[in-house]
């Protein structure tokens, strides 16, 4: 790196040169996300079961690859090879209990028990297949069945305490214990006969109504290979391009370092598929950087927050649950990519503008030019770095399964790592991306497997229907509370579940009550639940991505989540009109009317942003502000007369505005704003 390439990196990021700084903030950074991010709490030391661990998590993403060649091996094949391995490889990498991953020299002894225990239940499954689904079916499992599928079960719920967190077993828990004690429950709503525990165990574990269901087959196949793409793609070094690219785009704009840490975040947001980590990764490099050009401690956490949250949602590689989605409503991956994409797009305005009246109300200007990456010349020198994922969305869009397309980008982003000598991958660093493509995958196989857990107790006790019925009633049949129950029930499981539980509980309980009780189309239902299934990582009172993005920032968490809430807002109003005007959705549309309705809803992020921030082109008085939200939220619906007065009151409110004196704010920055 030349010198005047390393002076203006210095100067985008205004961070100090001293490498012991540089250092300090790695250790914050990790220790954040130990914090808030259960995923991240591994051993960091493993003595010499390191050589098992290389071993199995290589050979597990070879398996993937494998099959994504050749074609995906029967569910109950594919699937307990996948579980399997991932439950051995969880339990010699996370601890029994947080904390005890930075002071354990190597693995201990019960955890190698459990490892080899892990491995063994899992290629039951494999070995006795032909029993398992011909004898059994009709004369019956054996007791070893019945012994193996218990310590299925225990095992996967540990497994998932110990990588994703308590919440998610406690809910599994709780639905095992309806399982089989529902006939003690006094209310016929939902009462059941209840369930002998082996049977229950058998179910869940040795067919696919439970742990290996829809999730873990969806997980066994699709997922795998999109968290090793997404691995691959980091070894090109593209994330310091979004980074660059962020800036030549918007860093000479007013707030600029704001714009640009939202450009970028949402850039690798779709790559890393998790909020909180993307916080972290790309916060430890924004969050500073906006604090340095004025912005609040809590809104630059918040900024950050709301852009990493947002990745999950931005096509053509959204979170992990989207591919279950796919799944679910039996709806082609390149279809629900496509119906993301307006949906994203508002969310992202609605973050931007806020970043944007925020920088004005505060007087935050953009960059010096000289301070900043030359466009041209960045596309021109990296710009194939985007290869990997113009091919991915190429491929979907042909008509090409998702594992094929996975498969074709991971062998792109290898090839695409080859043409710069520092991202170049050696055969041995070949071999450091399948093992971390393995690690990255270990928490969502736990995930996937929890969760059918719960799939298999909502359908076998009918819970979904009761559940559904209830909704239905306490919304009155009226869609908006039927909607507005269906919202709250997300953010709450949305707390203590990762995204892909959170969407995989709800689509089988509260989607349904959208879909048969009020004709909600099906790929609107299941994106309402994962939408709000997303953000509740931003979602007071617990917002993980935003209380990560506060410990980096030195910020108070709670305002930090209250400011994300705020900036995020759209992502709390769109879906209400998605569902009711699913043209949004690219379903049933007219171009006439989809051009009418994302222009006004583009302009009522307008109305939206300004009220919550209280500045539009001066600072908003109270009652300025009371007029804007609802003015925005008209914009957004798509009806000709709400649209109208929606935009009659926001123009008002700009002309009152603009005949008010001026007043003169100390300007952050280094150049004019525009």
């Amino acid at each position: 790196m030349n010198e005047r390439e390393q002076a203006r990196r210095q100067s985008v990021a205004g961070d100090v040169p001293p490498t012991h700084s540089v250092k300090s903030d790695a250790v914050s950074a990790d220790e954040i996300l130990e914090k808030y991010d259960r995923e991240s709490t591994y051993r960091k030391q493993l003595g010499k079961w390191v050589w098992v661990v290389s071993f199995l998590a290589i050979s597990l993403t070879l398996f993937h690859l494998f099959t994504a060649y050749r074609g995906a091996y029967e569910a109950r094949i594919q699937g307990p090879i996948h579980l399997g391995t991932g439950l051995g490889l969880i339990f010699l990498l996370y601890p029994i209990r947080k904390g005890l991953q930075r002071v354990q020299r190597t693995v201990p002894w019960y955890d190698a028990v459990l490892a080899f225990a892990a491995l063994a239940v899992g290629y039951y499954n494999v070995i006795f297949y032909e029993r398992l689904v011909t004898e059994a079916i009709v004369i019956g499992y054996a007791r070893m069945d019945y012994v193996v599928a218990s310590l299925g079960v225990l095992l996967v719920l540990e497994a998932a305490r110990r990588s994703v967190g308590l919440p998610i077993v406690v809910v599994s828990v709780v639905a095992l214990l309806y399982a089989m004690y529902g006939n003690w429950i006094p209310t016929k709503l939902f009462a059941h006969r209840g369930f002998e525990w082996s049977k229950l165990a058998a179910d869940l574990y040795l067919t696919t109504k439970g742990i290996f269901s829809t999730p873990i087959q969806v997980s066994s196949t699709f997922i795998f290979l999109f968290l090793l793409f997404g691995v691959m793609l980091i070894r090109t070094g593209i994330g310091s391009f979004f980074n660059d690219l962020a800036f030549a785009l918007t860093g000479r704009f007013t707030g600029g370092q704001g714009k640009a840490a939202v450009v970028a975040s949402a850039m690798q947001g779709m790559v890393s598929g998790s909020s909180v980590a993307n916080t972290v990764g790309s916060g430890s490099f924004t969050i500073p950087m906006m604090k340095k050009a004025g912005y609040r401690p809590e809104f630059a956490a918040a900024a950050e927050a709301s852009a990493s949250t947002g990745g999950q949602i931005m096509p053509p590689i959204m979170g992990a649950a989207a591919f279950i989605m796919a799944t679910y409503t039996e709806t082609p991956y390149s279809q629900i990519m496509l119906a993301a994409i307006i949906p994203a797009m508002l969310y992202f305005s609605g973050v931007f503008l806020g970043v944007h009246f925020e920088s004005r109300k505060r007087g935050i200007v953009g960059l010096p030019k000289s301070a900043l990456p030359n466009l041209r010349r960045l596309l021109i020198e990296r710009g194939y770095l985007l290869l990997p994922i113009l091919v991915i969305f190429y491929t979907l869009l042909s008509g090409r399964t998702p594992m094929r397309a996975a498969l074709l980008g991971i062998a792109v982003s290898f090839l695409v790592s080859l043409f710069r000598r520092d991202t170049r991958m050696s055969f041995k660093s070949v071999l450091g991306a399948m093992e971390q493509g393995a690690r990255v995958a270990l928490p969502v196989i736990a995930a996937c497997a929890c969760a059918g857990i719960i799939v298999g107790v909502v359908v076998q006790t009918g819970l979904g229907g009761r559940i559904a019925d209830g909704i239905i009633t306490l919304g009155g049949g009226q869609l908006f509370f039927t909607l507005f129950f269906t919202m709250i029930a997300c953010l709450i499981l949305g707390m203590g579940l990762p995204t892909t539980a959170n969407y995989v509980v709800t689509a089988t309980m509260a989607a349904p009550a959208l879909i048969l009780g009020l004709d909600v189309p099906i790929l609107a239902a299941h994106m309402f639940v994962f939408y709000f299934g997303i953000v509740a990582d931003i979602t007071p009172p617990v917002c993980l991505a935003a209380y990560a993005g506060a410990g980096l920032a030195r910020a108070n968490p709670f305002q930090s989540g209250v400011t994300a809430f705020k900036l995020a807002a759209a992502a709390y109003i769109v879906p209400f009109v998605f569902v009711t005007n699913p043209q949004l959705l690219l379903i049933d549309y007219s171009p006439a009317g989809l051009a009418f309705a994302v222009l006004t809803a583009i302009i009522g992020m307008v109305g939206i942003s300004s009220a919550v921030i209280g500045f539009l082109i001066r600072p908003a008085h109270a009652w300025e502000r009371l007029v804007l939200f609802p003015a925005g939220i008209l914009l957004i619906i798509p009806n000709m007369a709400f649209s109208a007065i929606g935009l009659v009151t926001l123009l008002a409110v700009l002309l009152l505005q603009s005949k008010r004196p001026h007043q003169k704010v100390h300007a952050q920055g280094a150049s004019r704003g525009a």
